[in-house]
């Protein structure tokens, strides 16, 4: 008996070696054969019959088995091929700058097409440098935050929120500025951070603060660094540690009024809703101009949409509860929260104080009642010289009943803050047309004030006498 034996190559790199004795093959085969010669192919064409069924092992579940194998082989390969080509894309995207929109000077135009999507940070491992950047905004080391605030000394804090602590810093190249530090580093501080910077390096208004820039989202903390602010917050001169300055004369409230809605309206007309406007949030320079901050809960409002349906978020006090109860965010809760403020600004209590009678928690509840019930007197802060001064009491009647409609239950009753803004304007310059616009104002179904044409009489005291709301409001000029 003769033994002989063919080579045949398999795909280039499958070897295959078979045995012919007499009809029967034995070895290692494959049923992928190519000859290299007329002989061999011969010898193949032979074999292949007694290859399936004459070998003395089992064929089939071998020959199985290596294809399955060679499979799986090429399947994992794919797949970590695959994987390092997506692994590959965030990396060379970043080392891109990403550039804002330039803006003209003097100019504050609103964001029409303010794109939605937040690309991603640098490294953290580079995020000093000058061609860091996010929005085009600079993007700082930890290292060298951590030095600007002296290590976070306690001795530097100006103040704490809802999300965090602010610091005073000193960067290298000597500006001076506000270190915000988040409490914690979860996804949903990442999303406030991320939606701040955002928001802050598209806008441009003299009262909104100016944001300098922040740390990289895979920074060990969060840190946001902004200009700052020497004179504190409203809520700081009014109820707070420098309430007894005696700084906040009417003029000054009726200024920041003017100014914060000023902001707020340039906001709306960006298609962006504050969602958290209070006297905490509303901070003060050396000449008591107005700088709106906190943009950490801010929404984006999609364009020709009628509301946003979010779950209520804010600070008690101020939270629109129309939005509270239909979970339905609309600009008028930014105008329910500054009728707020505004209270705020006449009165000079806080927006909750759990010290008042449990009926007079809530201010804004107080200062309807008040109004209801012709006790304005009790609501005015009596260092304004409301009692005294009728020039402090016709105008601080007029903005108790613009304060009056923007705390109306329903948002449809309250004004845009463009009619706001109008309307404190013609205030203050003692406007011969401005007056509250002619509503009837319900209050959990009790009328409150009634308006009509002419101009209302309005409660003021606990006495017969009433005010009346005049179309003129006096001049401070003199």
């Amino acid at each position: 008996m003769t033994s002989r034996l063919c080579s045949h190559t398999l795909y280039d790199f499958i070897r295959t070696r078979f045995y012919i004795e007499g009809d029967d093959v034995r070895g290692i085969c494959t049923c992928f054969i190519r000859g290299s010669s007329s002989s061999q192919m011969q010898i193949a064409q032979k074999t292949i019959f007694n290859f399936f069924f004459s070998f003395q092992f089992p064929v089939l579940p071998v020959v199985g088995a290596i294809i399955a194998g060679i499979g799986i082989g090429w399947g994992i390969f794919y797949c970590r091929q695959r994987k390092k080509r997506k692994a590959a894309l965030p990396a060379q995207a970043e080392g891109k700058e990403l550039s804002t929109p330039s803006l003209s000077k003097g100019t504050n135009p609103p964001l029409a097409n303010f794109s939605r999507s937040i690309p991603s940070y640098p490294s953290s491992k580079s995020d000093f440098g000058k061609a860091s950047t996010y929005f085009g905004t600079q993007v700082f080391s930890y290292s060298e935050l951590e030095e600007a605030t002296g290590n976070f000394d306690p001795s530097r804090e100006l103040g704490e929120g809802g999300f965090g602590t602010v610091y005073y810093g000193v960067l290298q190249d000597g500006r001076v500025v506000a270190v915000k530090r988040l409490y914690e580093n979860n996804f949903k501080r990442v999303e406030q951070f991320m939606n701040e910077v955002e928001i802050l390096t598209r806008l441009r208004h003299k009262n909104l603060v100016t944001l300098f820039g922040c740390t990289s989202k895979r920074s060990r903390e969060l840190l946001l660094v902004y200009e700052y602010i020497p004179n504190g917050t409203v809520a700081d001169h009014l109820h707070g540690k420098k309430a007894n300055s005696g700084l906040l004369s009417w003029q000054v409230r009726l200024n920041i009024a003017i100014e914060t809605a000023d902001a707020l309206a340039y906001l709306h007309a960006s298609d962006i809703i504050h969602r958290d406007v209070k006297t905490n949030n509303i901070l003060l320079d050396n000449d008591f101009r107005v700088k709106v901050a906190d943009f950490g809960l801010s929404k984006l409002f999609p364009t020709d949409a009628t509301h946003v349906s979010t779950a209520p978020q804010g600070t008690p006090g101020y939270v629109d509860p129309e939005y509270y109860q239909c979970y339905q965010l609309t600009e008028k809760s930014d105008v329910y929260s500054f009728g707020v403020v505004l209270i705020e600004l006449i009165s000079s209590k806080q927006a909750v104080d759990t010290n008042r009678d449990r009926h007079d928690i809530n201010l804004a509840n107080m200062a309807i009642k008040k109004i209801q019930n012709r006790t304005l007197h009790e609501l005015v802060d009596q260092s304004l010289g409301f009692e005294t001064n009728s020039v402090v009491r016709r105008v601080a009647t007029l903005v108790a009943e613009l304060a009056f409609r923007c705390l109306q239950a329903e948002k449809d009753m309250r004004p845009s803050m463009e009619e706001i803004l109008k309307t404190l304007r013609g205030i203050k310059n003692d406007e011969p047309n401005t007056q509250v616009e002619v509503v009837d104002i319900m209050v959990d179904g009790d009328v409150g004030i009634a308006k009509e044409n002419p101009p209302p009489t309005s409660p003021d005291s606990a006495g017969t006498e009433k005010w009346v709301s005049n179309s003129s409001a006096p001049n401070f000029s003199g």
